[in-house]
């Protein structure tokens, strides 16, 4: 089965780059009392309709008859302003009277002055927990809006603490699933084996989740912030969304307009809810950033993947060896394969700050030694390093992404559609089939809905130059799918742009709090 991207703020440190060496971002912004924008409807007009797998048209009828549940939170004091709790949300938002999730929350009190209102963020996956972020405040946002918001994270359903969260293989089985296929199948024999795997991981998730995989989607969990937003006692929200997280503040405006009062989309997913161009800009994203990551190196002798000012070359060379023969790791992990190898070099791009340590993991491989490439490739699929264990993240993922999916397609038919994105980027993804996992999950129960952001008023996208994960091309065309999208441009080479420079974070905090809008083409060098 093959690895899919993850588009968050992902890993807590795997694709966010949020270790030591490259802090997380966030950033503030200042008004008081608000008004709606229009009219606010009676909450129990807020269930938004639900998606009709069979034919994508809006059944109505369910969403306006069912009666919602009355929404309501019981807070735990865990000190320092932090409070915790639940909220108990429909698993079929078209049947509120019937079963049931308790999703985690977390918030983090404003001081009683200057309280602008509640700021709902996410960090991206999808498939990441997120409650922590509202327990550790200073680690994601600035103290502006720490001064000015109650911050209210939450772990979407599957995830973290909250109902159905997904875990369909032990830690053990990491290995199997991403270190023992061919992602270049030479014959047929070797394709069957892709499409087992897909197949087996499928059904591991079918046996762990049940009747909730299909309910674990996009559209969803904006109507569970919606339903907290009705838990607080709030008429709008404020939110800041990171790579997914992007994604899910899109629909929810798109969903729940009149209750938006601010959104900033920060490292924004391509809208489209289907389709190959997402896949297609992704993947251009990332070869982007390592042939910039492979001209740098060439140029610059102390590289140790230098080559003598060929790392370009030495760098197909290795990953063609490895198809062909991997190399030892550690004992008793499995050897570096070619997919091993595309897993680090992809954990390697999120953030400049990694680029030494896949640097010298080339090296090394070149020279036989897998143990780097191992180490990052461990990083993506946050595996600790003392204990060998791994956290959902993948699972989830899997899940969320595959709700969101309206196809089910035969593998030859996967392949047939897949066929236009072999070789857009040849060296990062060198891959000669379609990923099959979808293809073998219950199907959705409501494919995400088309992004619009109609009367959500205006919507900040931020994008950056160099980002792989969600090239700029991807911000941009968020900005352009949303009603009244602004986008912001920062020149680096890192997924998402928040906390990064005084540019940026002034641009986010005056928007939160004040309102303020920036100025069209606004651009951070």
């Amino acid at each position: 089965m093959r690895c899919l991207l993850l588009t968050g703020l992902v890993v807590a440190a795997a694709c966010s780059g949020a270790d030591d060496a490259d802090p997380l971002p966030p950033p503030p912004v200042t008004r008081s009392t608000i008004p709606p924008r229009v009219s606010l409807p009676d909450p129990s007009e807020l269930v938004a309709p639900v998606t009709d797998p069979a034919d994508g048209s809006a059944d109505a009828t369910d969403a306006e008859s069912a009666t919602p549940l009355d929404y309501s939170i019981v807070w735990e004091d865990r000190g320092n302003g932090v409070e915790a709790g639940f909220v108990t949300v429909p698993l079929d938002y078209s049947d509120p009277q019937g079963d049931t999730l308790d999703l985690r929350v977390v918030r983090h009190r404003a001081p009683a002055d200057d309280r602008v209102g509640v700021l709902f963020a996410n960090n991206g996956g999808p498939g990441l927990p997120a409650s922590s972020m509202a327990a550790t405040v200073r680690g994601w946002f600035g103290e502006p809006l720490i001064e000015r918001f109650d911050i209210v994270t939450w772990d979407p359903r599957g995830t973290g603490e909250s109902g159905a969260s997904v875990d369909c293989i032990d830690g053990s089985e990491y290995d199997r699933y991403f270190g023992s296929s061919d992602v270049t199948p030479e014959d047929d024999a070797e394709r069957d084996e892709l499409i087992e795997l897909s197949r087996d991981f499928a059904e591991a998730c079918i046996d762990a989740v049940g009747d909730s995989l299909a309910h674990l989607g996009t559209n969803n969990s904006a109507r569970d912030m919606d339903a907290i937003r009705q838990a607080l006692g709030e008429d709008q929200a404020s939110y800041l969304g990171f790579s997914y997280g992007s994604e899910l503040g899109a629909v929810w405006a798109t969903l729940f307009p009149d209750t938006v009062r601010a959104a900033v989309l920060d490292g924004a997913a391509h809208p489209d809810a289907d389709g190959l161009e997402p896949t297609r800009q992704q993947r251009i994203g990332f070869e982007t950033v390592l042939n910039t990551f492979l001209a740098e190196c060439s140029a610059n002798e102390s590289c140790a993947f230098h080559n003598d000012g060929d790392a370009e070359g030495a760098f197909d060379a290795l990953l063609e060896s490895l198809d062909e023969s991997p190399i030892p790791s550690a004992e008793g992990r499995p050897d570096v394969n070619l997919e091993i190898a595309i897993n680090g070099v992809i954990q390697a791009m999120y953030t400049e700050g990694r680029w030494s340590a896949l640097e010298r993991a080339l090296d090394d491989a070149a020279n036989g030694i897998g143990g780097g490439l191992l180490a990052l490739h461990d990083g993506y699929f946050q595996r600790d390093s003392q204990t060998g264990t791994y956290s959902n993240l993948l699972e989830s993922f899997q899940a969320i992404t595959c709700a969101d999916d309206p196809d089910r397609l035969t593998p030859d038919e996967s392949d047939a559609e897949a066929a236009p994105l072999i070789g857009v980027a040849p060296r990062l993804f060198p891959y000669t089939t379609a990923s099959y996992t979808c293809d073998f999950f219950p199907a959705s129960a409501d494919p995400r809905a088309e992004i619009t952001g109609d009367r959500a008023g205006p919507v900040v996208v931020i994008g950056t130059t160099g980002d792989p994960s969600t090239p700029l091309e991807s911000s941009q065309a968020m900005a352009d799918a949303l009603e009244d999208g602004h986008l912001v441009t920062v020149e680096a080479n890192r997924h998402t742009a928040y906390r990064t420079g005084d540019c940026i974070n002034d641009i986010v905090h005056q928007y939160l709090i004040w309102l303020e809008v920036p100025a069209p083409d606004t651009r951070c060098t």
